[in-house]
């Protein structure tokens, strides 16, 4: 596992003058190891994210939310795959956030996103999230458009407003035990570039290339500008950001691992205490189970 100060070196502070510029994608925090030994590190803290996954479903009390942002082929898809490899998939459930629908569009921006939260004793996984309202609907203003908002609400203050909702609807989520914990998956162009003719140089992967891909590449400094913005305003206390440097996927993985079985192990998770009545049941069962037929 990593020490927790490589953690914290990824986590965005309030009230901090942070660009994404301020950290490098290519980063590994010094480690120089080589595959076999990121794999060895990757599985110890796996084995100790799906203990900790059982006792968070045992307790029941909370609930844990991991949100992925990042732009396409930084790495969301192969986080959730290696990382959550060792949960149990009873207690653990992925939700990717694509185009709305017509049916999204007629609520609130936050709407499909809370019918998808987890329960209680879960984590839950947004692949992309409401973090999309803020980011790709701003660069893409007739996204905006077609919310249907009424017209004296769309002001210039809007994306201050959505930031404010954000904070509030995650402090609501925390007073109620749903923990979220925030990923900015930070990919260099470089590296983007490299992964994106991959896809389509290797036959295998051609399904995964998306045209769309190089039209958003285009417009690289906006989604910069705006995830700056995003995450300025909503990394708190209560809901962190960490922004993770994804130009090596086996770091990537390894920080997210260790990141979310930090923040498990704070939350104190047993495993139910039985009564002395429940013991003296389970007495009596053995006795039966065990008497001679």
């Amino acid at each position: 596992m990593l020490p927790s100060e490589i953690i914290e070196r990824y986590r965005i502070r309030k009230g901090e003058k942070f660009r994404l510029d301020d950290i490098d994608p290519g980063d590994t925090a010094g480690l120089d190891i080589d595959k076999a030994e990121a794999r060895e590190l990757l599985e110890a803290g796996v084995k100790r994210l799906s203990g900790l996954q059982e006792r968070l479903y045992a307790d029941r009390r909370w609930a844990l939310l991991m949100v992925l942002q990042g732009i396409d082929t930084a790495g969301k898809d192969g986080v959730i795959k290696q990382v959550m490899s060792g949960v149990n998939p009873q207690g653990c459930h992925v939700t990717s956030f694509k185009a709305p629908s017509d049916l999204d569009l007629d609520h609130d921006f936050l709407w499909r996103t809370t019918v998808a939260l987890p329960a209680r004793g879960r984590i839950g996984i947004f692949n992309r999230s409401y973090y999309e309202e803020t980011v790709v609907v701003r660069v893409h203003p007739e996204l905006l458009a077609r919310q249907r908002l009424p017209e004296q609400l769309v002001t210039p203050d809007i994306w201050k407003q959505r930031f404010e909702d954000i904070n509030n609807f995650e402090l609501h989520l925390v007073r109620n035990g749903t923990i979220p914990i925030k990923f900015y998956l930070h990919i260099s162009k470089k590296e983007q570039l490299r992964r994106l003719l991959a896809r389509i140089d290797d036959p295998n992967k051609r399904w995964k290339f998306a045209h769309g891909d190089v039209e958003e590449r285009a417009l690289w400094d906006a989604h910069a500008h705006a995830y700056e913005e995003t995450i300025r305003h909503t990394a708190t206390p209560e809901a962190p950001w960490y922004v993770v440097p994804a130009d090596h996927k086996w770091f990537t993985r390894l920080v997210v691992a260790a990141t979310l079985v930090e923040h498990l192990k704070s939350l104190d998770l047993h495993f139910p205490k039985l009564s002395d009545a429940e013991i003296e049941a389970l007495a009596k069962a053995r006795a039966v189970l065990t008497a001679p037929k």
